[in-house]
């Protein structure tokens, strides 16, 4: 069979190929924060976790090799996010890393997970390559999954109280939410458990869970995102 070339008579292999790489921005909220998972680079510092790709290995393999020999995480969901191509993104040489992006509730977390808070979208500390900007992406992509859903990645577990989801989506759109209208919006999209919380000296609060997929009104992503 003959080998294949193009116009100018040229083959894949005369070419330059650049290296490809994959990184992982693990989202979770922990604290009353939300946060990134990130791993000690050993050149670079904190880093995403993330890996090179292999010959014949598919994107999503790399990436669920990255969470578990980087992250010690088996078994994750992800998405991919976007492929990050400037040229000099790597002083190492021409890099090409496609972005992935996951959430985990922080109880599946490994103990030894170094976690770092994202404000506004932004990382607090200082990341290697343009790993900020991908995490950048990965909140605004959290952000429209939950604009859509209560809590699609179960942050807070399988039940919570109202107080609770407004917390956590006062964290993640990173803005305050008045109290009655979130309420409002929310409430179709959540059944109640029968049961109150156990604050301690609080006082009991009504504990709800997601009804269905627990679908919010599009009225919801206007209160949101404003």
């Amino acid at each position: 069979m003959n080998e294949w070339t193009d116009a100018r008579g040229k083959s894949l292999g005369d070419y330059a190929r650049p290296s490809v790489a994959v990184d992982v921005a693990v989202l979770t909220y922990s604290g009353g924060a939300l946060q990134v998972l990130v791993v000690e680079h050993r050149r670079r510092g904190l880093a995403l976790p993330g890996t090179f790709l292999h010959e014949g290995e598919l994107l999503t393999d790399a990436a669920e090799r990255a969470l578990r020999t980087k992250a010690g995480l088996i078994g994750t969901q992800f998405h991919q996010l976007a492929m990050f191509d400037d040229l000099a993104r790597d002083d190492r040489g021409w890099v090409l890393s496609m972005a992935h992006t996951a959430v985990v509730p922080a109880a599946e977390l490994p103990t030894s997970a170094i976690l770092v808070n994202v404000v506004g979208g932004a990382v607090e500390q200082e990341l290697a390559f343009d790993h900020a900007d991908m995490v950048r992406l990965a909140v605004e992509d959290l952000r429209t999954r939950y604009a859509a859903q209560v809590d699609p990645a179960r942050l807070l577990g399988e039940s919570f109280t109202v107080l609770e989801l407004r917390q956590l989506y006062e964290v993640i759109f990173d803005r305050e939410l008045q109290k009655d209208a979130f309420r409002r919006h929310v409430t179709g999209a959540l059944e109640s458990t029968g049961e109150m919380s156990n604050p301690g000296n609080g006082r009991p609060a009504e504990m709800f869970r997601r009804k269905g997929e627990g679908r919010l009104p599009a009225q919801a992503s206007v209160l949101l995102t404003g």
